[in-house]
């Protein structure tokens, strides 16, 4: 009865029964109430029994902790007698003792904010430090299960005895420091809390970085504390909230002018939930008197009969909701607060109307959070978990820095001499860290030589001196490759991966054949057939009609090849008298004109638009020739050119982008090189440079990009490798377009590659069309002139050789307006040829029978033949 809580327990059940009855003045049966100390367990079950056997109680209120509840509580299940107390250890049930009403919320309840704010900021380890008794062991295996839901994992678990050392509790926070886990849960009563938080600030643990979580029953009775708001600075703590109104200001105000007046010396004693609940609990209490003041039976016992009417019941009393279900009162809304200066700041509530946490009560702002100051008075959200190297404070980071500044390059301070790191793979790392879930310090240490002005060897060096515990990891510009997995581990690559050829570019307008470019190979091949087949088909028709279509062979091969191509500059002038032919030229034109145009534009494109070929388009040209090619110094590119058969004398090594550009200007010839064989992303800043002049060329040979490197076996490489995708989905871009932006000067100037010739693919439409109509024009001829000369092919006395001849003598002889021969069977049914004369048209100045005309030609033919 002498301490804090038990002076303002007191207090609140005394005013809770003035008030109640002065509410309800027509009540009958009034409270009395009996109180006893209970500062130890035993005292607990001593002043129980007592009250039980001797003054015959109908119910008690008390004890406060969980231990000496216990003893109470078995003694109230014995007598028959409730037990009214706030003990909220998950050990004791009301569900398991019938007698047992508990007036606060089980403590288990409270790990649903925990965990819900643990998730919230994505820590993925914590620390449970808790007191030794029922009060902190009962919630170990539940907090473990609600971490393990939320794929949190508890590291570690510290218990304090009450009796240890100031010493010893400042070694096992010592050793809580060289861990990797930065946020504990403290789950102890106000004094051991006392003495645990003064030697965590003693031990730097309250510095920028660590993160401290209270539970209710401290987070509750801060009061109690020594110098709580010194200690605790950026603390955030769990407790009930209890929803301000007028009623519960009246009573505080009234609550601390009763309690200045019985205890005038106490200045340290505050209003606090459990003194609020309590008062609540009298109100119910006499509320349930009430009600069995109305009962019938008056001969059964207080107990069992008070008994069903206090484990359900609910009123609005100051602390809100006061529900009681079966014996326990029922969680509604708890307050998220922040330990800040000489208070505390409500920074969010949990409820299990919205099963989640908020900076409001209500739906709408589900998932957020007020600021939050942090320990150390950082409003940086702490990464939950630092990476100790080695015992040393601070990860060795090894770095290659050669003339690539875009990628990697190191500026020294004159003065001070201090080194910062710049360039892209630098700011990628640094992405890197900042995605990581807890805190990683680390430093640049230059691969250099003792002069500190070159590398102190190439990329593998570095590689093997991070494999022998030269560093801790190595950043950069690292290519991953397989011989190096052997020796370290590598996070997933963050850049483009594979290897090819920068060479010069020349101008295709200047070369002696452009005017055959527009038109590829395949094209020129088909147009010049159907140059051929087309002038074959208007000879074929216009042959026995068109006097210009015959003569002697020489002219007549003339006259078809003329035609034909005559058409490309519709050059032709002969005159054309058959319908078919005509239609076959017409066509024909047509196509010509298609052919053209295109032809015309794809000239003229070629022609005002800069074409870039590149000088080489094979690495093995370069190699035959015995050329010069260039590589990065220090790369793994040697050695893959060595392999590809280059010699010693054909390799030149080179460090910065200028460099590669001089070699290239100069060429093998003059002692440069006609080649760089090198990775893609430094080709296409290279690229990006010098935009007129050099192209990329030949296959790429893959390789797997960049990657950070670290010993093999570090845990460190899969949490690095989870950050290298979150950064290159997010922040990726920006990072590479800081730093390989494209000069402005070059992406206007930027000339087009080279156009690529027009091919048959695109005009197998009008081909289609040209073949169509020719040889269409071609059968109708065929089929028209074999009818007209039926009489020979019906002849079943000749051979078809014989037929053949004089059907090709009579086609290739006689004109359409001349007779023609016939093969007829005799009599005697030996072979005989009669001609069946037609009248010789007088305008053409000579008559069938003449010598030398195209019949009796052919009849000569003909009879040798039958001789």
């Amino acid at each position: 009865m002498n301490s804090s809580v038990g002076k303002m327990s007191s207090t609140c059940i005394s005013m809770a029964i003035r008030d109640f009855y002065k509410k309800h003045d027509n009540y009958t049966n009034i409270i009395k109430p009996y109180f006893r100390n209970s500062s130890d367990n035993v005292q607990a079950a001593s002043a129980a029994l007592d009250l039980i056997k001797n003054v015959q109680v109908a119910a008690i209120i008390g004890p406060m902790t969980s231990s000496q509840a216990d003893f109470v509580i078995e003694l109230g299940n014995k007598e028959k007698v409730p037990v009214i107390s706030q003990a909220a250890s998950p050990s004791l049930s009301p569900n398991n003792n019938r007698y047992f009403i508990r007036s606060a919320h089980d403590s288990t309840l409270q790990l649903k904010p925990i965990t819900e704010l643990i998730k919230h900021f994505g820590w993925s380890e914590v620390v449970f430090v808790f007191e030794h008794g029922q009060y902190g062991r009962g919630l170990v295996p539940y907090l473990s299960d609600a971490m393990m839901n939320i794929g949190t994992k508890v590291t570690s678990q510290i218990v304090i005895y009450p009796s240890v050392s100031d010493d010893w509790i400042l070694a096992e926070l010592y050793r809580l420091k060289t861990m990797q886990t930065r946020v504990f849960v403290v789950h102890a009563l106000p004094q051991v809390a006392s003495r645990l938080f003064e030697m965590v600030t003693e031990a730097g643990m309250m510095d920028e970085g660590y993160v401290w979580i209270i539970t209710e029953g401290l987070a509750t009775n801060l009061q109690y504390l020594d110098d709580e708001n010194e200690l605790m600075q950026g603390v955030i703590g769990i407790k009930s909230y209890i929803p301000n109104s007028g009623a519960l200001n009246d009573f505080r105000k009234r609550w601390k002018r009763e309690f200045h007046s019985l205890y005038p010396d106490d200045d340290l004693t505050t209003l606090d939930m459990s003194g609020i609940r309590v008062y609540d609990t009298v109100f119910g209490l006499g509320l349930a008197l009430e009600n069995i003041a109305k009962q019938k039976n008056r001969d059964k016992k207080m107990g069992p009969r008070l008994l069903p009417l206090i484990r359900n019941f609910r009123l609005d009393g100051l602390s809100g909701e006061f529900n009681v279900v079966n014996g326990q009162l029922h969680p509604s809304v708890y307050e998220i607060v922040n330990i800040i200066g000489n208070g505390e700041k409500t920074i969010g509530f949990w409820s299990t109307e919205i099963d989640g946490i908020s900076n409001k009560l209500d739906n709408v702002t589900k998932g957020t959070l007020k600021p939050v100051t942090w320990p150390g008075d950082s409003h940086v959200i702490p990464k939950g978990w630092e990476m100790p190297v080695s015992n040393k404070n601070m990860l060795r980071v090894g770095v290659r820095v050669g003339g690539f500044d875009q990628f990697i390059d190191a500026n020294i301070d004159p003065e001070t001499g201090q080194v910062t790191m710049t360039g892209f793979c630098v700011d990628v790392f640094n992405a890197v860290i900042d995605e990581l879930p807890y805190a990683l310090k680390y430093e640049f240490v230059r691969f250099v030589s003792s002069d500190g002005k070159r590398p102190a060897g190439s990329f593998d060096e570095l590689v093997l001196n991070l494999s022998i515990g030269g560093y801790d990891a190595v950043a950069g510009d690292i290519t991953i490759l397989a011989d190096r997995s052997d020796k370290v581990s590598f996070t997933l690559p963050y850049t483009e991966a594979g290897v090819s050829l920068v060479v010069p570019i020349k101008d295709e307008r200047k070369s002696t054949w452009i005017f055959m470019k527009p038109l590829e190979k395949d094209l020129w091949i088909t147009t010049g057939a159907f140059f051929i087949y087309t002038g074959l088909v208007v000879w074929v028709i216009e042959h026995r009609v068109n006097e210009e279509f015959r003569g002697p062979p020489r002219k007549q091969l003339g006259m078809l090849l003329w035609y034909s191509f005559s058409t490309v500059v519709y050059a032709h002038r002969e005159k054309l008298i058959s319908n078919l032919s005509r239609f076959v030229v017409i066509v024909w034109v047509f196509v010509m004109l298609v052919l053209t145009s295109s032809y015309t534009a794809s000239l003229s494109s070629m022609l005002t638009v800069q074409q870039l070929q590149p000088r080489y388009t094979d690495i093995n040209e370069i190699k035959i020739n015995g050329e010069s090619i260039g590589y990065q110094d220090g790369s793994f590119v040697r050695e893959m050119l060595k392999d590809m058969g280059f010699n010693d004398t054909q390799l030149k090594n080179y460090s910065t982008f200028d460099q590669y550009h001089d070699a290239l200007q100069l060429g093998s010839q003059k002692g440069g090189v006609s080649a760089i064989m090198e990775e893609l992303p430094y080709i296409r800043v290279f690229l990006a440079k010098h935009c007129n002049m050099y192209t990329m060329t030949g296959p790429i040979h893959k390789t797997a990009g960049f990657g950070f490197a670290f010993p093999i076996g570090s845990p460190l490489v899969h949490d690095l490798s989870r950050a290298v995708l979150q950064v290159t989905e997010k922040q990726m871009m920006n990072i590479t377009n800081h730093w390989f932006r494209e000069d402005a000067k070059c992406d206007q100037q930027k000339p087009q590659m080279s156009i690529e010739g027009l091919g048959h693919d695109s005009f197998k439409g009008v081909f289609l069309l040209a073949g169509l109509s020719s040889t269409s024009a071609l059968l109708i001829f065929f089929f028209r002139f074999l009818y007209q000369n039926r009489e020979m092919l019906v002849s079943q006395d000749h051979s078809v050789s014989q037929k053949i001849v004089v059907i090709a003598k009579t086609f290739d002889v006689f004109r359409d307006d001349e007779s023609k021969p016939s093969v007829e069977s005799n009599t005697n049914n030996s072979p005989a040829i009669s001609v069946f004369h037609q009248e010789a048209r007088v305008d053409e100045g000579f008559s069938s029978t003449q010598p030398g005309s195209p019949v009796l030609d052919t009849i000569q033919v003909v009879e040798t033949i039958s001789n």
